[in-house]
């Protein structure tokens, strides 16, 4: 058994829902400080182990209407992980470094038998990696979304800690924010 918590939970709080609208609504909903305070505390302490992005796209007229318990719930957050973590955890909280590549990579990759090849920097592994320039201060737009249906609960918020590249299995695959490659470089990895 395992469990997780997803990168809203950590920089969102159901006062959010009330100020941002259906762009922050899922399912369970958003916290209050103190919830969210003891995440961060099992972060730190390694009680927990995971946090993904939960990403759950939706067209912009799924996420609007009159009767808030019938619009779609779910967050957009898969190119927001990283950029939360860094600024809500290392920079505003101290969270190391290795922590958030063992929360987000190494630890996956153990749990669900994939470590041969992923979730570590070491001969023989697939270099799935991300350069960051940690001083970097930048505000998210609806433009900056790689996704179909550019919203997010997170545009307009700021963060410390710009992604500059992103390397699959050694291949550049996004540069500046631009992907840069023209067919996928993925393949179907088995547990062991």
């Amino acid at each position: 058994m395992s469990c997780e918590t997803c990168a809203h939970y950590l920089a969102l709080t159901g006062e959010d829902v009330e100020r941002i609208g259906a762009l922050a609504k899922c399912a369970p909903p958003l916290r209050d400080e103190s919830e969210q305070a003891a995440l961060w505390q099992q972060i730190f302490d390694g009680t927990l182990p995971m946090v993904t992005s939960d990403h759950s796209p939706a067209p912009a007229s799924m996420k609007t209407g009159d009767d808030f318990f019938k619009i779609w719930g779910g967050i957009s957050g898969c190119q927001s992980l990283l950029a939360v973590l860094l600024t809500e955890g290392y920079a505003r909280r101290g969270l190391p470094l290795a922590t958030i590549a063992h929360v987000t990579a190494t630890y996956i990759a153990q749990r669900f038998g994939l470590a041969v090849h992923k979730g570590r920097i070491a001969l023989g592994t697939d270099a799935d990696l991300v350069l960051v320039n940690l001083a970097q201060e930048y505000t998210l737009h609806a433009a900056d979304l790689l996704y179909r249906h550019q919203h997010s609960p997170y545009v307009g918020r700021k963060f410390r800690g710009q992604v500059v590249r992103t390397f699959v299995r050694g291949h550049t695959v996004v540069r500046d924010g631009q992907v840069v490659v023209t067919a996928p470089l993925g393949r179907l990895l088995r547990p062991v």
